[in-house]
């Protein structure tokens, strides 16, 4: 396939010591239990897969964007007692980001796409704090697993190892799932109070109360295909977005 010209950790100095970016992507991942039939970084192969296909779409058209590395650790705190589910405090996380973006800052790449594969990350009050820190740089952060609506391509809902993951890992990394007799069924519980499932209240979910499995949504119905497609149609859209991004002017973002 050869060295990708986006995909920073396949480069080398002779090719990057000449080169201009308009943006840097960072995905973030975690490492966690999904279910009992995917693998701990699926959050990881998601952001990697998903981010160098709309890396891609971006440099065809134009744009040069760079994707950096994936951190692969994330907030884990509702599952500290999931055997090695790995966990980053949102304090080290801001901590992380904030070399990150001290070096981009420095080395004059001013905007920062941070391209987030996991739920229980939370980087709205970082980029708020750091976005204060470093006036120059534009910060933002995309969700990917938000970004389309699921129902049309997805039956079955959820957010852990559910339909959508699983059709994605069939796509992307069958040899990393297990055979469909050994899935788990996703069942979950949820908040009894009703405030929390309307969703104007939250408080975190404690993982091993929630689901025997890790799972939170049936994966019975995934299949490669959907995956396939799902990754096409994410790919396409979060490529126009990195397009965009790397063509935008700062100064007049509004009308």
């Amino acid at each position: 396939m050869g060295t990708r010209p986006y995909i920073l950790a396949e480069c080398n100095w002779k090719v990057i010591k000449d080169a201009e970016f308009e943006l840097a992507v960072l995905p973030w991942g975690a490492t966690e239990a999904h279910n009992y039939h995917l693998p701990y970084a699926t959050d990881i192969y998601e952001a990697d897969y998903i981010a160098a296909a709309a890396a891609k779409i971006a440099w065809e058209k134009g744009a040069k964007p760079i994707v950096l590395p994936t951190i692969p650790f994330g907030v884990n705190t509702g599952q500290s007692d999931i055997y090695l589910d790995i966990n980053l405090n949102p304090s080290t996380q801001l901590t992380i980001l904030n070399d990150i973006i001290e070096t981009l800052n420095r080395q004059g790449i001013y905007k920062l796409l941070i391209f987030n594969s996991h739920g229980g990350n939370n980087f709205k009050p970082l980029v708020r704090e750091l976005g204060l820190k470093y006036p120059d740089m534009f910060i933002c952060f995309s969700n990917w697993f938000h970004a389309m609506n699921r129902s049309d391509y997805f039956e079955n809902e959820g957010d852990h190892a559910e339909e959508m993951e699983t059709s994605l890992m069939l796509y992307l990394k069958p040899e990393l799932v297990l055979p469909k007799d050994k899935w788990g069924t996703g069942k979950s519980k949820r908040f009894k109070i009703r405030a929390f499932t309307e969703g104007w209240v939250w408080a975190e979910r404690k993982w091993s109360e929630i689901s025997e499995d890790t799972g939170v949504g049936n994966p019975e119905l995934a299949t490669a295909a959907k995956g396939k497609k799902f990754f096409e149609d994410i790919s396409l859209k979060i490529g126009n977005l990195i397009y965009d991004l790397c063509k935008a002017d700062c100064k007049d973002l509004y009308e």
